[in-house]
């Protein structure tokens, strides 16, 4: 349980409002990127992508385990909250997520970034700035951006615990997230776990050592950076197709392609290596390159493209978490 700001007893209420609202975006978000389909390899609606010991079912319950965890968020960043503050936030959720879904990790990636930018939310609309605010990303580099590049270099010194994340998976972000039984979506993948965050000896995960071996950059050095690959390569995507009049599901499609294309996914190169991860994201490049969802039978095409994933075994899990993020990045923002 978090307090409220000590000061100004009369702003208790709409910022409960405000924390609540910030809640709702972000489960929003993350529902919406469940909801995505095709989305190469990865669980939706329509089938569990290239993941056993997950489905949309153990999606869901995770998510409104979280729903709390949110609120919280949002409420102690109007407050000004320190990143030691969030951390144990996240920690709490990690343990509340995995009781939730029997110990699957399902969103630790979701934990670490929508937990920092739900802080961020809530901060801006405490600030009542008459200019124009900052963009979320760019609140979280100014305010927690130094604390999360020295737990990256702290996790790079502790061979537990390499600092390279990835920019895709859940785990690393707070670094102790087990296993799962498939290593669909590994334990620590990109700074997104509690246990990374905290330093806690947690065993390194599949996309950890990915991450390390491959030298590729991750959750963490997203979150330090402001987010660029949401805010340049997935939100301009997203709006765009939205702008020429895309139904909501295409354009979070081609948010996801333009994402498979650019990242440097820990996921894939833990299942494919960088032989799999080249593949996606030539298949990506060219499924934009061809139009994207403006082309015609693109529904067909991408849904070709996930058996493909499937067959291969290929699960890009930091494609779907910056998914997320930039949905709720987009209707946080307006």
């Amino acid at each position: 349980m978090t307090r409220p700001c000590a000061a100004d007893p009369a702003q208790a209420r709409p910022r409960q409002a405000q924390a609540q609202a910030l809640r709702n975006l972000a489960v929003q978000a993350l529902l919406g990127e469940l909801r995505t389909y095709p989305k190469p390899g990865l669980v939706s609606l329509v089938d569990s992508g290239s993941h056993r010991d997950m489905d949309a079912t153990t999606l869901v319950r995770s998510t409104l385990a979280l729903r709390r965890y949110f609120e919280d968020c949002a409420r102690v960043g109007a407050c000004g909250a320190a990143f030691d503050t969030l951390k144990a936030l996240g920690i709490a959720a990690e343990q509340r997520m995995l009781r939730a879904t029997h110990g699957v990790n399902t969103h630790r990636g979701a934990i670490f970034h929508l937990g920092l930018l739900a802080a961020a939310a809530g901060h801006r609309a405490a600030q009542h700035a008459a200019a124009p605010a900052p963009s979320l990303g760019e609140i979280v580099r100014r305010r927690w951006g130094a604390d999360i590049a020295a737990q990256r270099r702290l996790a790079a010194i502790d061979g537990n615990r390499p600092a390279a994340l990835d920019d895709n998976h859940p785990a690393a972000i707070h670094g102790s997230r087990p296993t799962a039984p498939d290593g669909n979506r590994p334990a620590a993948i990109d700074g997104a776990s509690a246990a990374a965050t905290c330093g806690n000896g947690a065993a390194p995960s599949h996309g950890s050592r990915a991450s390390a071996r491959y030298g590729v950059g991750g959750a963490q050095a997203q979150a330090a950076a402001g987010f660029p690959s949401v805010y340049r390569v997935a939100l301009p995507a997203y709006r765009a197709a939205l702008a020429r009049s895309a139904a909501p599901n295409q354009a979070r499609v081609q948010a996801f392609f333009a994402l498979l294309g650019h990242l440097d996914d820990t996921n894939l190169l833990h299942r494919g290596g960088r032989e799999g991860l080249a593949y996606a994201r030539v298949q990506a490049t060219r499924f934009l390159a061809d139009g994207g969802v403006f082309q015609a039978r693109w529904q067909r095409r991408a849904t070709d493209l996930h058996l493909a994933f499937r067959e291969r075994w290929l699960s890009p899990g930091g494609s779907a978490d910056l998914l997320a993020v930039c949905l709720f990045v987009h209707a946080a923002e307006g």
